[in-house]
């Protein structure tokens, strides 16, 4: 496959430690060069960066393929959304000296755009050993190698375009302490894996969740490269779910098929997991090093 100017952070194992911060434009006075200086800031790799839908409208620009997260709603479900001007992933490794990085980033970034956007939400994440707080292993099926940047990347297009990428965030709260209270056997029929060897196994119930979400299983194939992080905040605890793809319509197929809009059955991570809002975000490439915004400014 062509060499494609995607960012690293992307495709890059899961860091330590985490923050997943969105931004609402409050002020459009000297916009474009405020996204300039924030583009010399993100290296595509420690910090990742997407852009709104509500953004590029304010820039007059238009992105093939970006919209913004719609409200999935099916019968008595629903699922918020709350889209954002901007999103940034801010990843760092190591023990509690990273944990210290991440909040100096996060304090340079509020300075960089204290003149044009406040923090709408601000998530701190981390990786538990590949592992949702619940136990079970998250992002078994990736693909991998040519797979994971076809599914993750804009492999063909202009510069600018060609290497770029849309994600989907979506926080998710667990409550965990009723879930653990289940059998063994109940766990696993709502995850489909078997918590002790990560085996899928036939006889879970068709609601169980590798089986309402089995990439392979849609037409055409619904393969995305996910990121997904656990979180903590006090007494609050979940996954932040991070789905990159070459569009959403992969993201979209699955919610629809995960709250029942196909056939009436709900997947039942929904028995004790909801998400609490999310967006969708166009992830530009990258070019020496920085990101490459040549399409919106």
């Amino acid at each position: 496959m062509q060499s494609i100017p995607y960012q690293p952070g992307i495709i890059a194992p899961l860091p330590s430690f985490a923050k997943f911060i969105s931004y609402q434009l409050v002020s459009e006075i000297n916009l474009s060069q405020c996204l300039q200086q924030l583009a010399l800031f993100v290296d595509g790799e420690s910090t990742v960066l997407g852009i709104g839908l509500p953004l590029t409208q304010k820039l007059n620009k238009t992105l093939p393929g970006l919209t913004a997260m719609p409200e999935y709603q099916h019968q008595n479900l629903t699922l918020p959304s709350d889209q954002a001007d901007l999103m940034l992933w801010l990843r760092a490794e190591g023990g509690s000296e990273a944990v210290g990085d991440l909040a100096h980033r996060a304090m340079r970034l509020r300075g960089l755009l204290a003149n044009n956007f406040v923090e709408q939400s601000h998530c701190d994440a981390f990786n538990f050993n590949g592992r949702d707080l619940s136990g079970y292993e998250d992002g078994t099926e990736n693909p991998e190698g040519d797979k994971a940047l076809s599914a993750a990347f804009v492999c063909e297009g202009e510069p600018g375009l060609l290497g770029a990428s849309y994600v989907a965030v979506q926080p998710w709260q667990h409550s965990l302490m009723e879930f653990k209270q289940r059998s063994e056997a109940e766990q696993d029929d709502t995850i489909g894996r078997r918590i002790r060897d990560n085996e899928e196994f036939d006889e879970a119930p068709e609601s169980a969740h590798v089986k309402r979400a089995a990439q392979e299983s849609f037409d055409p194939e619904a393969f995305m490269l996910r990121r997904s992080m656990p979180w903590v905040s006090g007494p609050r605890m979940g996954l932040v779910f991070v789905a990159f793809g070459k569009s959403f319509d992969a993201f979209n197929a699955i919610m629809q098929r995960m709250i029942g809009a196909d056939d009436g059955i709900v997947d039942g991570l929904f028995t004790y997991s909801k998400p609490q809002g999310g967006g969708f975000y166009w992830c530009p490439p990258v070019a020496n090093g920085k990101v490459d915004l040549q399409v919106v400014l």
